[in-house]
């Protein structure tokens, strides 16, 4: 089954040991250039169990408070100003190629240009651009918490007539059997609690319509591991499958996506990307009961906590945008056909 899976094959119900609380993670990407793995952020935090810790500093985008809260939500729009730049201009370019995104899309099937499509966590809009090439721009929403990035996402042409929206990936603002497609590409990596967006996800498609999730996948090797549980959320392909299956979608689909160059890539253990797919079967809300949604309170932060978790997250950082520039470096010299 793995090597079918790096090969592009889609893995459908994979039955594999779903995480204990205490294990740590971190997660996904924001895409475009020669390097492969993409983040879609400099958040910098601490995941300590299969839930965002309250008091986990992230920054930029929730600089000193848990990204779930409404108080968090009001002080990210200061914070992205400077990232809605970031991300079209040096994030992206580097870290998500086109062709990443194109490839990643692909199994959402916008095969239709009237099918309506929401774009959630879309940002300034790279992905949306993708989406666009197959549907209509006047019937795709591009919805997201940041008013800086939802800015850029208006200056594109391609984009003029698309519905432009803030709002919250976790309590979407759209009626129940909604849409047609779901795309959502580099956000839950920050979503406080990932099982409920992708709920909202099943909700607001109308049945049979299609949910397309593309994040991170957590690695394997010891040293990835390590940075990536202390640098955000980066899910494992099982715990995606799980998540999909419990918000109640069937014909659950992950496809691996990562730069041709990325040879041999998994066997490093190193982050490639996913594309994950579900199809709503039947009319109406998730069949997943949940509580209600929780609203953090901001807390003091001790600065030494936040001195220690901004030079490991500054750390981690750096070897993720080292790495794939190593793996570019080495599929130069490697002959083709050879692992890297």
């Amino acid at each position: 089954m793995a090597s079918s899976v790096l090969s592009g094959a889609k893995v459908s119900n994979l039955q594999l040991p779903f995480p204990q609380p205490g294990h740590l993670f971190l997660a996904p990407m924001s895409m475009a250039s020669p390097f492969p793995v993409g983040f879609h952020s400099l958040t910098i935090g601490v995941r300590i169990s299969n839930r965002w810790h309250p008091n986990a500093v992230y920054l930029p985008r929730g600089p000193l408070l848990s990204p779930g809260s409404s108080s968090t939500r009001k002080r990210r729009s200061g914070s992205t100003g400077f990232l809605s730049i970031v991300y079209d201009h040096v994030i992206n370019p580097g870290h998500w190629t086109e062709d990443m995104r194109d490839e990643a899309l692909e199994p959402a099937d916008l095969f239709d240009r009237n099918l309506r499509v929401v774009d959630v966590g879309g940002g300034t809009g790279f992905t949306t651009l993708g989406i666009v090439k197959h549907v209509d721009a006047k019937n795709v929403t591009i919805l997201d918490q940041s008013p800086h990035q939802l800015a850029k996402a208006k200056q594109k042409e391609a984009l003029k007539e698309c519905t432009i929206m803030e709002g919250d990936a976790e309590d979407l603002p759209f009626p129940t059997d909604y849409a047609d497609r779901y795309i959502s590409a580099g956000s839950i990596e920050y979503w406080p609690d990932p099982q409920r967006g992708i709920k909202e996800a099943y909700r607001v498609l109308k049945i049979g319509g299609k949910a397309c999730l593309i994040g991170p996948v957590y690695p394997t090797f010891w040293l990835s591991r390590f940075f990536a549980d202390v640098w955000m959320l980066f899910p494992k392909e099982e715990e995606y499958i799980e998540w999909f299956q419990k918000a109640g979608f069937k014909d659950v689909q992950l496809k691996r996506i990562g730069p041709q160059w990325y040879r041999g890539v998994r066997r490093h253990g190193l982050i490639m990307g996913c594309s994950v797919t579900g199809v709503k079967p039947l009319s109406g809300d998730s069949p997943l009961q949940l509580g209600p949604k929780a609203e953090d309170v901001s807390k003091p932060v001790n600065p030494f906590m936040f001195l220690l978790r901004f030079i490991l997250g500054a750390t981690a950082a750096t070897y993720y945008v080292l790495v794939p520039i190593y793996m570019w470096l080495k599929d130069q010299i490697v002959p083709k056909g050879m692992p890297i």
